[in-house]
């Protein structure tokens, strides 16, 4: 597949999650087989106020041949704008947000309230398309508001310009609960002949290539199956590689600590260390000690403890 000139070899994506795709796991993502990982969604409006904070979100490891960035807003001028940023010149392809389900964000106009609103979703992609000569692609959901528009969304998307879309076949009132609607994505995939994106339930090979199957998409982005096990994308390749669970927990905290103060890998780590652990037998003590602790070394040394008494 294909996104303007640029060209996947897998067809595996790593899904953009606030507080968890920071590059170090991005990094770990691509080493296990994704195509490229998506940032955190970072607010256009906060690139246009040069937020230190959402420039840390722009960090990307050596390992991410292909670069891609997520925005998100509702005013296209400010959108463009970002776009066309040199912050955002390291990145190969810009992505919009127009299906994050946040209340704060839908009651803002942005994410997937962008689906009930297709005039304005059309100016900003093809602002936005019109400030760059790299793909612009948007990811969204199925609907909003018990509307399913999906299909005319997407025809959208494509007449605005955009290289690609992302369909995540949830509404925007499911959040992450029930299942993904996979009959829309497939329509959605009839409808454009821009290459379509599933997204949503995506957790082993089985699942991949039902998706695959069942909506004749060109790609799939995997997100929830991912946390704590970046060796998801190995799985659904069928490559049979031995991981190393500690190894990856500590080339993520040594990775952030390459850009990151100390304090705030210890933080941001603590979420990332329960879902790498979870499914281990006996790690409850482990778990509660390290939500404790705030020196990197400290965690470290429990870990090693922990597998080495395994």
């Amino acid at each position: 597949m294909k996104i303007g000139n640029i060209e996947l070899k897998n067809n595996l994506i790593l899904a953009p999650m606030a507080g968890v795709t920071d590059f170090a796991f991005r990094s770990l993502a691509v080493s296990f087989g994704a195509d490229y990982a998506v940032t955190e969604m970072v607010s256009a409006k906060a690139l246009k106020y040069k937020s230190k904070k959402t420039y840390d979100l722009l960090v990307t490891a050596p390992n991410e041949k292909i670069k891609v960035v997520q925005i998100f807003g509702s005013e296209p001028k400010i959108m463009a704008k970002a776009v066309a940023s040199k912050e955002l010149e390291p990145f190969d392809i810009i992505d919009i947000n127009m299906g994050c389900p946040a209340p704060k964000i839908v009651k803002n106009g942005e994410g997937s309230a962008l689906m009930q609103n297709l005039e304005l979703a059309y100016n900003i992609i093809s602002q936005c398309v019109k400030a760059t000569n790299k793909p612009i692609t948007v990811k969204f959901r199925v609907g909003i508001n018990g509307v399913n528009n999906a299909v005319e969304f997407a025809k959208m998307c494509e007449n605005a310009g955009a290289s690609a879309i992302t369909v995540h076949g949830r509404t925007r009132e499911q959040f992450y609960s029930g299942k993904c609607d996979l009959e829309t994505i497939k329509q959605v995939k009839q409808s454009v002949s821009i290459p379509v994106i599933a997204n949503g339930d995506i957790v082993d090979r089985e699942s991949y290539l039902k998706t695959i199957k069942e909506t004749n998409c060109d790609a799939v982005m995997v997100g929830r199956a991912s946390l704590g096990h970046p060796e998801v994308f190995l799985e659904i390749l069928n490559l049979k590689t031995e991981t190393n669970k500690l190894e990856q927990i500590k080339y993520h905290i040594n990775t952030l600590l390459s850009y990151y103060p100390e304090i705030f890998v210890v933080k941001h780590m603590r979420k990332h260390i329960l879902w790498y652990l979870k499914g281990e037998r006996n790690c409850s003590a482990v778990k509660a000690e390290i939500c404790k602790l705030t020196k990197i070394n400290d965690v470290i040394n429990v870990l090693e403890n922990f597998y080495k008494n395994k």
